[in-house]
């Protein structure tokens, strides 16, 4: 999980590794033993285990078969997630041996999640079925309803931890599109094994259908398409079409091309949504308001967005936070879109 500072060492499995992992892997002292590397006393044994071994040949070893689909965390990610692939190389062996069913490949995945309430935000206990002939992700309300409460396709799904936001180390943000809109839910279970293996049996079922609608696509051209972590969210002021309306403080979540704005951070719907499209299309951000906009709002930062139909104005409450919208907007913009996109745009346009 390359965070460029391995200032540990683990003398049992030969790799080094940085100081957030070094708290993971002394969860499992049956099976790392770890060391600080400036601190520690190391025997000429283990000083030359580590030198036979090391993290590239432990690679080959412990992640000789990771499947394609399976996400691979890194330094930056959430806790659960890199204690979960750590456990999966190291405890459980899981990329060993080639050849191995893996638990995400099953076809059917069914269990209980706890699952946060549209409207009182409690988590109930929530049954969910994963189906990969059907590519649908299923919940019922009671454990023997006949009939989902939802069916989602999960094509239009993405999934992303987000622990502190849903205030539960295994939180799981999923989203995906009901009725031209985006609809968040959020679900965690208490068990980290099990809310990952969710996760990655998600993206296993993606993987499957992405290949069936993109026969001719390389793994490398797919695997981005599955779940993906959204580029950035927070607090910005907005305001209306008309631009005469107050500025309002909004929660923004931008998702590659979807840039989606709520009034509190777990609501169920966006307000709105906002696609972004490419520059050679109309679309286009700057710096700073349009000359003469009356800024009511407590923020100065301005941000404009341009899309083919109207402008968009936002305020940002720090310099900092400005220039980190407006660059993920510009990476956006610049990069080419995808006949996906193209549909999806057009969608944006025709949404009721």
């Amino acid at each position: 999980l390359d965070s460029g500072d391995p200032g540990w060492g683990s003398c049992s499995l030969g790799v080094f590794i940085c100081l957030a992992c070094s708290g993971i892997h002394r969860n499992i002292p049956d099976i790392s033993k770890v060391k600080s590397l400036s601190l520690s006393r190391w025997e000429d044994h283990e000083m030359q285990f580590m030198a036979e071994n090391g993290n590239e040949l432990m690679k080959s070893k412990y992640e000789a078969a990771v499947p394609v689909y399976y996400y691979k965390p890194t330094h930056k990610d959430c806790q659960v997630l890199r204690e979960q692939w750590i456990r999966a190389k190291y405890e459980r062996k899981e990329f060993s041996e080639p050849g191995r069913n893996f638990t995400y490949e099953e076809g059917t995945r069914d269990g209980m999640l706890m699952k946060r309430g549209r409207d009182n935000g409690q988590f109930l206990s929530r049954r969910f079925v994963l189906l990969e002939r059907e590519g649908t992700l299923k919940y019922f309300t009671k454990y023997d309803a006949k009939e989902p409460k939802a069916v989602i396709k999960v094509d239009s799904i993405n999934a992303t931890f987000q622990p502190e936001k849903i205030g539960n180390p295994n939180g799981l943000q999923i989203t995906y599109l009901k009725d031209y809109s985006t609809r968040n839910m959020f679900v965690y279970h208490e068990n980290g094994k099990e809310i990952v293996d969710w996760f990655n049996a998600i993206r296993a079922v993606q993987l499957h259908y992405l290949k069936v609608a993109f026969p001719g696509a390389t793994d490398a051209e797919l695997v981005p398409k599955l779940t993906r972590n959204f580029l950035k969210e927070g607090y910005m002021e907005k305001t209306g079409p008309r631009q005469t309306e107050g500025f309002k403080k909004r929660w923004f979540t931008l998702d590659h091309r979807r840039l989606m704005y709520l009034k509190d951070p777990l609501d169920a719907y966006a307000k709105g949504e906002v696609f972004l499209g490419s520059r050679d299309h109309g679309y286009n951000v700057s710096l700073g308001l349009p000359a003469g906009t009356h800024c009511n709002g407590a923020w100065q930062h301005g941000i404009t967005i341009e899309t083919p139909e109207r402008l968009f104005l936002f305020t940002c409450e720090m310099e900092s936070d400005q220039q980190e919208w407006v660059k993920h907007f510009n990476n956006v913009m610049n990069a080419p879109m995808s006949p996906q996109e193209y549909t999806m745009e057009a969608m944006f346009k025709h949404r009721p």
